[in-house]
């Protein structure tokens, strides 16, 4: 699917889809419980999908009922070789792979694009510590067929918070006690934050301190009913659109949350933005932009709508220790950097860094989408911006994580033509 986009301005209120990083781990949760949880608020993108199928052949039994899942667990016990299916999505892959290991016995984990590619080298050295058997080619395919047992886990690497909400889920249903103790600074801790609390929520306790994770064994997870709360990491394009002037309210989000991807409003306060917060929704009462400079270790996903603000803000501004954007669908510096170019953007690279020069005009392009929804939404919120057309390649990536992101555009009066 391609888009032409032609520029206008957005105005209306956007309620923002449910976190997909909720509903990946409330699934996880529930389908681990010893009873029946309901789940609500569940948008159906490509990669909960790929959770929901994946927990459904590890044993649980998932009723959909329009945007609610009905969920009864079981210890998924494997009689036979299983084949899971994790599609385009790191977190079902990564989240996945030990708790696989738990029932001892064969699992074939599969995926598609660039998620073949997605490092897994972690779990790679846990295994060989550990004895754990497992082949693979390149990363995927990748089977593993032994137990994994309790004890101490160093992560020399902490390249994903994937990796540890993965053991996280896992090692409470051992026998013995674990550890997982970290050698370096933990990046993206918002997102561990999340698991901690919905691990609490269903019955599972941890304790983090000293960087590092202690888990007793022997837990059993508990059912509990949960409703998704607002994404994020979803409103940030759409807080981005508000500082590029159009007129946009968002809405469905709670202020207490614990996602990481919340940074996304002081990020805008430190690039000259007031927003307001009233009953769940957000509006931009005042902005004066200036150049910016903004840590992505911790928040890898909002890099690229941040370059497309820095497109329009007086100045260079950079986005900083971002190594990790390049490991994701796809490289989103270099990747970014190149279609930026095609709308005379001035940007640099350095290996964990992107500069922007912000210009007052964003040239029309056809531009690729690389396959990566976060580039497809990025590029959609510049067209409101550009002086023409903006053709978007490949535009149904959007549906890994927001489906209805283009019905959503049109709501709000974007000019928009598809191509399938």
């Amino acid at each position: 699917m391609d888009v032409r986009i032609r520029p206008h301005k957005l105005s209306g209120e956007v309620i923002v889809p449910p976190s997909k990083s909720l509903a990946h781990r409330a699934i996880i949760c529930a389908s681990l419980a010893q009873g029946t949880s309901v789940i609500s608020n569940v948008s159906y993108s490509k990669d909960i999908l790929a959770t929901i199928s994946a927990m459904e052949s590890l044993g649980a039994i998932i009723d959909r009922n329009g945007d609610t899942l009905t969920i009864t667990g079981s210890n998924p016990i494997f009689k036979n070789t299983h084949t899971i299916d994790a599609n385009e999505s790191g977190s079902t892959l990564r989240f996945l792979i030990p708790i696989a290991l738990v029932f001892n016995d064969n699992a074939t984990f599969v995926g598609h694009n660039r998620l073949v590619k997605r490092p897994l080298d972690v779990y790679f050295d846990i295994f060989d510590k550990l004895n754990i058997n497992y082949s693979h080619n390149s990363y995927l395919p990748l089977t593993v067929n032994n137990s994994l047992k309790s004890g101490d886990y160093i992560i020399t690497n902490n390249s994903s918070s994937q990796f540890i909400t993965g053991l996280l889920f896992a090692l409470p249903m051992l026998n013995g006690d674990s550890r997982i103790i970290l050698t370096e600074k933990l990046e993206s801790i918002g997102y561990i934050n999340l698991t901690l609390d919905l691990l609490q929520k269903f019955g599972i306790k941890i304790i983090f301190k000293d960087n590092m994770f202690i888990v007793p064994g022997s837990q059993t997870y508990k059912p509990f009913n949960y409703k998704v709360e607002g994404d994020y990491s979803q409103a940030a394009f759409f807080f981005v659109a508000q500082a590029l002037g159009n007129d946009i309210k968002v809405s469905g989000l709670t202020d207490k949350s614990l996602q990481g991807d919340k940074e996304i409003v002081n990020d805008l306060i430190k690039a000259g933005c007031n927003f307001k917060y009233d009953n769940g929704s957000y509006t931009l009462i005042s902005k004066e932009l200036r150049p910016v400079e903004l840590d992505m270790s911790q928040t890898p996903d909002l890099g690229p709508i941040l370059s497309v603000l820095f497109t329009q803000i007086n100045g260079k501004s950079s986005l900083v220790n971002a190594e990790r954007l390049r490991i994701k669908e796809c490289d989103r510096i270099t990747d970014v950097l190149t279609e930026l170019k095609k709308c005379n953007v001035n940007c640099s690279e350095t290996k964990d860094s992107l500069t922007i020069q912000g210009i007052s005009n964003i040239n029309g392009a056809t531009l690729d989408s690389h396959n990566d929804h976060r580039l497809v939404m990025s590029f959609a919120i510049m067209s409101t911006v550009s002086n023409e057309d903006i053709i978007i390649k490949n535009a149904g990536a959007v549906s890994k994580s927001f489906p209805n992101f283009f019905d959503v555009f049109k709501a709000l009066k974007g000019d928009i033509e598809i191509y399938e």
